[in-house]
This record gives C-alpha cells, sequence and structure tokens, in this order.
C-alpha cells in the first residue's frame, strides 16, 4: 500500500511538470501572437510591459494608429472561470463542498489610434457560487449576480503619455494594488472591503465617472478621478467624489517586475445622512439625499523587486465625519490598516508562483459589544498559497490553485476561521 501510494504521488508530479498543449489564448495575446508571459508574470498579476500596456489604452507603446483595430481582428472575447473545493471551519464546525467560484467574460480592445473600450461581465451563478460556507455565505443568497463589472472608453495619448482620460464604470487608479488581479480567489485586501458605521462607501467597488492619467520619463505616474462613490448604484447627492494619487519609480521597470515604486495617494468623498426613501426619479433613478458628510482616506505604497521576488506594501487610514459614527458623535470615526505581500515566480516560463498574505484592519477602541448597533471590524488575517502553470509556450493559462487563510475578526469578541481551497484557475 505504502509503495502504491508514493507511485501515484511521483505520477501525479510527473503529469504537473508536463505542459499541455492548448490554443485557448486571452484575447490580447491572439491578436498579437504573444505568449501570456508578454504582459503577465503569470496571469493575473501584470509585468512591466502589462502594465505599461494597459497605461497606453491596450496598445503596444509606439504601435498606435499601426495595429489592427476590432473591426479587423476577431472577435476580441476572453472568459475566466475558477472552480474547486473549499473547506471552512470556525469554532461551530467544519465544511467542506465544491464550487464554481466565479465566471468572468472580458472583452478589450483598439477602436481607433487612441482610442479603446473594455467591458467586464459577470453573469448569474446560481449555486453553488463563489460564495463559500464562510462568513458571508448568506450574502446575495449564495449567488454570483449577473453585474456589468466594468465598461469604458479610454482616449490615450491626448497629451502624449502625460494625459489619457478614461470615462465609463472602471477599476479606479486608488487602487495602486488591484484586487482584480491579485493571485489570491479567497482572501480579499481587507482594508479595500470594510464598510464604516452609517457610510455605504466600499474602497474595493468599481466607479462610474471620469479619470485622468499620465506619466512622465523621469519615473513619475499620477491619476485624478471625479465619481460618483457609489460603486454601480444610483447616485443619492450632487455632491461627486474625488481622488488622486502618485508613484514612482526608481531604476529601471514599472514597479511591477523590476524598479523599486513608491506612491500616495488621497480619496475625498461625500455621503448623504438623510435619504428619500423610495422615491424614484426616472432620470438618475434615485433623488438625492440631503445632509451630505464628507469622508475621506489616505495612504501610502511600495512595491519591490528583486530578481523575481515582488514585496508590496500597502497601509491606508480612513476618516468618516463624526456625524457617522454612532457610537460616539463627538469623535469622527476613524481607522486603520493594510497589507504586506511577498510573491515569488520561478521554475521555468514562471510556473510557479508562492505568496505569504498579511491583512490586517484596526478600528476604535470605543467600540461597546453590550450596543447593538456596536461595530468591531479588526481583522488580522495570514494568507499563503501556491499556484502551478499548466500549458505550453504559447499559453500558460491554467493553474492548480491551493490556497489557505487564518483569519481572526473583531478585538473584544474574537472570531476565529479557517478557509483552505484547492481549485482550477482558468484564462481563456
Amino acid at each position: 500500500m505504502k509503495k502504491f501510494t508514493i507511485l501515484i504521488i511521483v505520477i501525479l508530479i510527473i503529469v504537473l511538470m508536463i505542459p499541455v498543449g492548448t490554443h485557448a489564448i486571452p484575447a490580447f495575446a491572439r491578436k498579437y501572437g504573444f505568449n501570456c508571459a508578454m504582459c503577465h508574470t503569470a496571469f493575473p498579476k501584470l509585468n512591466d510591459f502589462g502594465q505599461r500596456f494597459r497605461d497606453n489604452g491596450y496598445q503596444i507603446p509606439g504601435q498606435q494608429g499601426k495595429e489592427k483595430n476590432v473591426f479587423e481582428s476577431p472577435i476580441p472575447l476572453s472568459m475566466r472561470l475558477s472552480l474547486g473545493s473549499t473547506t471552512y471551519n470556525n469554532e461551530k464546525g467544519t465544511t467542506t463542498g465544491f464550487n464554481l467560484y466565479a465566471f468572468d467574460l472580458l472583452a478589450a480592445g483598439v477602436l481607433h489610434k487612441n482610442i479603446s473600450f473594455l467591458m467586464i461581465y459577470t453573469p448569474r451563478i446560481d449555486d453553488p457560487s463563489g460564495i463559500f460556507s464562510g462568513p458571508d455565505s448568506l450574502q446575495n443568497n449564495g449567488m454570483q449576480l449577473g453585474t456589468l463589472e466594468s465598461v469604458s472608453l479610454i482616449f490615450s495619448n491626448i497629451i502624449k503619455d502625460a494625459l489619457n482620460i478614461r470615462v465609463g464604470r472602471f477599476e479606479p487608479a486608488y487602487h495602486v494594488f488591484s484586487s482584480k488581479r491579485t493571485y489570491y480567489l479567497f482572501e480579499p485586501y481587507e482594508i479595500y472591503t470594510l464598510t464604516t458605521p452609517n457610510n455605504s462607501f466600499v474602497f474595493d467597488d468599481n466607479q462610474i465617472g471620469i479619470e485622468a492619467t499620465g506619466h512622465f520619463g523621469f519615473g513619475l505616474k499620477y491619476a485624478a478621478g471625479f465619481i460618483n462613490g457609489n460603486g454601480g448604484n444610483p447616485d443619492n447627492n450632487n455632491n461627486k467624489d474625488i481622488y488622486l494619487n502618485a508613484v514612482q519609480t526608481i531604476g529601471r521597470g514599472d514597479g511591477q517586475s523590476a524598479g523599486q515604486r513608491l506612491g500616495v495617494f488621497g480619496f475625498y468623498g461625500w455621503q448623504p445622512l438623510d435619504l428619500p426613501g423610495n422615491v424614484i426619479d426616472p432620470t438618475t433613478g434615485n433623488t438625492n439625499g440631503s445632509d451630505n458628510k464628507t469622508f475621506y482616506r489616505y495612504g501610502a505604497t511600495g512595491s519591490f523587486n528583486w530578481k523575481t521576488l515582488n514585496l508590496q506594501l500597502l497601509y491606508m487610514k480612513g476618516v468618516d465625519d463624526k456625524a457617522f459614527n454612532s457610537q460616539d458623535q463627538t469623535k469622527s470615526y476613524e481607522y486603520n490598516g493594510g497589507l504586506i505581500e511577498l510573491d515569488y515566480a520561478g521554475l521555468f516560463n514562471n510556473r510557479l508562483v508562492a505568496s505569504a498574505m498579511y491583512n490586517w484592519i484596526n478600528t476604535p477602541s470605543y467600540n461597546n459589544p453590550e450596543r447593538s448597533d456596536s461595530f468591531d471590524g479588526d481583522v488580522n488575517a495570514y494568507s499563503f498559497l501556491l499556484r502551478y502553470y499548466l500549458g505550453d509556450l504559447s499559453a500558460v493559462n491554467i493553474a492548480v490553485h491551493a490556497e489557505y487563510t487564518y483569519r481572526v475578526t473583531g478585538s473584544q469578541t474574537k472570531i476565529k476561521e479557517n478557509i483552505f481551497a484547492l481549485a482550477l484557475d482558468f484564462a481563456l
């Protein structure tokens, strides 16, 4: 029996090490005949070239006007699908099940010189979907809802390199580390997803509005935006939210896979305290709330590279007007948090990825667990993953994914959770 077990393990290892032929290449790789590794360290994380390609409106720098547009090339449609098994454990017990975690349809390409688009649609998936038996298992009744997650037009090089405009619904540039392109399937950037008492703003949401970006030859990049601040929901106030961020790269590269990068960001927004209930306006979808109060988020980021190691650091401070603070309306509601993530890519064509990540959130200490409206949002989460990529040289686009998170929430009443998942992650 022991010899048989060893033989099975050896066979599995050999199978994983053999490249698998596939012609399912994502849209941009199909268009240009590139290896997926041209733009990705290992999908979905962008390398330096991939970041520059994105910044240039999905055009190869220097090739604007020379490329085939979407009317001259195959339909630029891709999809991403992840499925597998999740084991969730807390003090109440353990559950294990098979899940379809997410399914995304993506279309992007060039419409005309320096005019391009991006559209991402997540179709509805009923149980069992990406909501595993964890703390959010009741959210959306366990379904992935059909959502137009992103749809935007990009006008590039209005001023060469220095000014590009994006309009529509998009992932805003204050997401210096993209939660949409992280290796982690099951552990979010916790500081991004926190919602504070009486304030519906979610830092992680894609937003509707307009954004200006640009970069300069000495390594400085900037972004500024003017958005609703309500995700994809109808706007509920006349005040628009604004944001700024700036990053400086030191050395060769873009700070993704080479060079070192430091940055700062800030967000300033408004939320109404008084909403008009169910009164619907046929033009905007909702009537404006009143008694708007302010909130802001600011922080610093760093991305440091050495060979195939990448260290990402983020710290963020959040402040809500005292009117939002139901616990003590003499004080602003203030919290802070961040993340530390270390990624390694190795083996031929970066087939093996290993990562460790620590997330933390510190919320105000005056929370009172005896109050029915008390809020204790402290988080400490420790995560680890391994990904091995299958495919031939033209498309390393199937990942065998193993991920574990130990998560502690609350400071006074602590909830301890263990989440372990084995999954297949496809990008086709």
